[in-house]
This record gives C-alpha cells, sequence and structure tokens, in this order.
C-alpha cells in the first residue's frame, strides 16, 4: 500500500512540474502576452489616406482673401517651393479658388518636424493633398456610406416644408420637383396631395453630405397619381412612369422652383401699374430679386433686349418651329447668353428682378405656340422615348418589385432599410 502511495505522490509531482514549467516558461508568456496585443489591438482610423493615430494634425479655417502662399509660408515653406505646387497643382486644381470657411490641415509624423502635407477640404467629401516634400499634388475623396430611406407625408402647405417637418433634407424636394418638373406643377400642389419616396442618402463617417439616387417616387396631386421608377437604358439615366413612358416632356413645366402664382393668363386683366384692363398673355411668378431663370426647353435666343415701359430686361427662345418661349423683367442675364445662342433645357439663362414696368420683383414668362400667346399652365408638349421594347420585360420587374415598396410604406413616416 506504501508503495502505491509513493508511485502515485510521484505522478503527481511530474504533472505538476510540467504545469509549471508552461506556465513560468518566457517563450510561452511572450507568446501568451503577444496573443493579449493582437486580440486588443484596435484597427487605427484612416482620414485622407493616414493613420489618424500616426500622425500629427494642425486645423485652420480658410479666411476671406487667403491664397496658397499665405497658408504655406506661415509654416516655413519657401516662395519658390509654394509657387512650383501652384503649377503641379494646375491640372488637378486651380490654387486661386480657396473658400472662405473651407477647413485645410497641415500634417506630420513628428510633432517636431516641419509639415509634410496640406490638405484642402474642397466639399464634405472631396480634397486635395499637396506634398511639401515631392511637390506633388492630387486629389482624394473620403469614403461615401449609402443609406436607403424612405419617406411619406401629406403636404400642408408645400412640398419643401414638408420635408423639413419630417427631418428630412430639403434637398430632397428639389430632387422630386427635378423628376417631375415636366409632369406636375409645383406652384399648384396643394394641401392634401400625398408622396412617397425610396431613396438614398449619402454619409461620410457620421456626416449627411447629400441625396443620392431616388429609386422610386409617387405622387398624388389633385386626385392624379404619377409614379416614377429609376430605370437605366443603354447606360442613360431616365425616370419612367407606370407604362415605360419618359417623365421628361419636351419643357420644363416651369422656368424657376420654388414661388408662387402672382397673376394667371388672361384675357382681361388689370394692370398693376397702369391700373387699366388689358390682356395678361403669359404666367407672373412672384420670386425674389436674383434668383435664377431656365430655359423650360432646348432652343436658340433670337431675341435678347429692353423694354423701359414693358417687359424690361427680357429674353425669347425659340424651341423649334411651333414654340417660343419668352422671360421678362430680368434683374440681368447670365453669362454667355447673347442673340443666336443655343441653349439647354434647364440651362441658366437669367434671373428674377423687377425691370419695365413693374411693382415688385417677378417673372412674366410666356409661350407662344405659332406665334400666338397661349396659357402656360395648360402646354401638354409631346414626351420623350419610352423604353425600348427590348428591355421593357427587364422594367416591368423592377417597377413591381419598386411599387410594392412604394405603396407599403405608411404615411408620415420614414424609415431604414
Amino acid at each position: 500500500m506504501k508503495k502505491y502511495y509513493a508511485e502515485a505522490g510521484l505522478i503527481i509531482l511530474t504533472i505538476l512540474v510540467v504545469i509549471g514549467t508552461l506556465i513560468w516558461n518566457p517563450e510561452t508568456q511572450r507568446h501568451r502576452h503577444n496573443h493579449q496585443q493582437l486580440v486588443e489591438l484596435q484597427p487605427s482610423k484612416i482620414v485622407w489616406g493616414f493613420p489618424l493615430d500616426s500622425i500629427q494634425v494642425d486645423t485652420l479655417k480658410i479666411k476671406a482673401n487667403q491664397s496658397l502662399s499665405d497658408l504655406l509660408m506661415s509654416k516655413g515653406v519657401t516662395a519658390l517651393a509654394v509657387d512650383q505646387l501652384a503649377r503641379n497643382a494646375l491640372p488637378v486644381f486651380d490654387v486661386r479658388r480657396f473658400r472662405a470657411g473651407n477647413s485645410c490641415f497641415f500634417i506630420n509624423s513628428d510633432s517636431t518636424r516641419q509639415p509634410e502635407f496640406f490638405i484642402y477640404e474642397e466639399s464634405p467629401v472631396s480634397y486635395v493633398v499637396f506634398r511639401l516634400d515631392s511637390l506633388a499634388v492630387y486629389r482624394g475623396e473620403k469614403p461615401i456610406t449609402t443609406i436607403t430611406r424612405t419617406l411619406a407625408g401629406r403636404i400642408e402647405s408645400s412640398l419643401w416644408n414638408a420635408f423639413v417637418d419630417q427631418g428630412s433634407s430639403p434637398a430632397l424636394a428639389i430632387e422630386l420637383s427635378d423628376i417631375f418638373a415636366w409632369t406636375i406643377d409645383f406652384f399648384g400642389i396643394q394641401a392634401g396631395d400625398q408622396y412617397r419616396v425610396l431613396y438614398d442618402e449619402k454619409y461620410v463617417e457620421e456626416d449627411f453630405v447629400g441625396i443620392g439616387r431616388i429609386h422610386a417616387t409617387s405622387f398624388i396631386n389633385m386626385g392624379d397619381t404619377v409614379f416614377a421608377y429609376y430605370f437605366n437604358e443603354n447606360n442613360q439615366d431616365g425616370y419612367f412612369d407606370d407604362k415605360g413612358q419618359s417623365l421628361k416632356k419636351a419643357f420644363l413645366k416651369a422656368p424657376l422652383q420654388f414661388s408662387r402664382i402672382s397673376s394667371h393668363f388672361s384675357h382681361s386683366r388689370l394692370h398693376p401699374v397702369l391700373k387699366i384692363r388689358r390682356p395678361h398673355k403669359g404666367v407672373d411668378y412672384a420670386a425674389p430679386t436674383g434668383t435664377p431663370v431656365y430655359s423650360i426647353g432646348d432652343g436658340v435666343v433670337v431675341k435678347k433686349s429692353y423694354q423701359k415701359n414693358g417687359g424690361g430686361n427680357y429674353l425669347n427662345i425659340k424651341h423649334n418651329s411651333v414654340y417660343t418661349s419668352q422671360y421678362m423683367h430680368l434683374h440681368g442675364f447670365a453669362k454667355g447668353i447673347e442673340n443666336g445662342v443655343r441653349v439647354k433645357q434647364g440651362q441658366l439663362i437669367g434671373y428674377v428682378g423687377k425691370t419695365g414696368l413693374a411693382t415688385g420683383p417677378h417673372l412674366d414668362f410666356r409661350i407662344y405656340m405659332n406665334g400666338a400667346a397661349i396659357d402656360p399652365l395648360k402646354v401638354k408638349a409631346p414626351p420623350v422615348e419610352p423604353v425600348n421594347a427590348v428591355n421593357l420585360p427587364a422594367f416591368q420587374q423592377l417597377r413591381d418589385s419598386l411599387k410594392t415598396i412604394l405603396l407599403a410604406i405608411p404615411l408620415n413616416e420614414a424609415k431604414i432599410d
């Protein structure tokens, strides 16, 4: 029995020695320590292509009229190097276009050394890097995260206010007005109209930087429902209705955004200045001085002139053998707008004003059909090409899936998909 206990004790002692050796072995301890380090190590945040935890960053705001030389020479960069950087930047960025209030950054890897990089953030997404050692200049973009959202609601006063009240970006209202510009008169929307939208928002880290693609949307205006579906056909982007017809027509519905109609087309209107009744052959859109005015369609400027006791600064654009549009009381004309110049649909042509006989800033907008004035609000322009028959099955499949999503969105509710 004693022999048995002696042998058992020897075995236990041997096991304890082996365990102790493993525990206290320096190589084992180093391996365990390294393993813990690997587990606890967090990836470094990358900004402008640099690991943020290994660089020193000095942040500044661009001041009014501040130049590249002002910024760099204050950090010890020579005038010769600044001049070469400006030359190297020409294909990338015009150094005369620094915008006051934008952020810029000096970067180096050692706080005791001179800056190695100068970075100018042109926008929340894009930036320009100036290497102060090699004098190279290049652009970069921050990674963008896209989040698909849905939004639905009823109009109480305006589309703009509806989105603001729901905490959504007002830019979405502008995007929608562009999509439906040929179909819905956004000056005529009214309380009770409804909308549903499936769209993307773009973020850089936690910051919202803009509206992305609108995949599908519907709008109920005065009881009529219009659907719009994004579809790419032959590398051409477009929005189409339920039947695959393009929402884009020959003319924009209105030549400016977010205003109100102060006077309609009439055969007998009391003139606000002359105080006599006479025909008003257009639509007056009241808007602040300087509001951009756009051409409602492709065409040629056939008249750019001034009429002191009438339309003030005005433009006539001939679109085809049938239609001509007229824009009156302009504060001024857009750069490059001259007689004989060809313009595109949606191109900036001037700015709202009150030149000529006008009591306040507004645009007097007119359309002539075969030389006779017609009510601009009643023009029914022909649509552009529909979805090609070859691509129609693919469009219909996409339409059905998007429509199902749209109709499932509860009104006055926004959510992340």
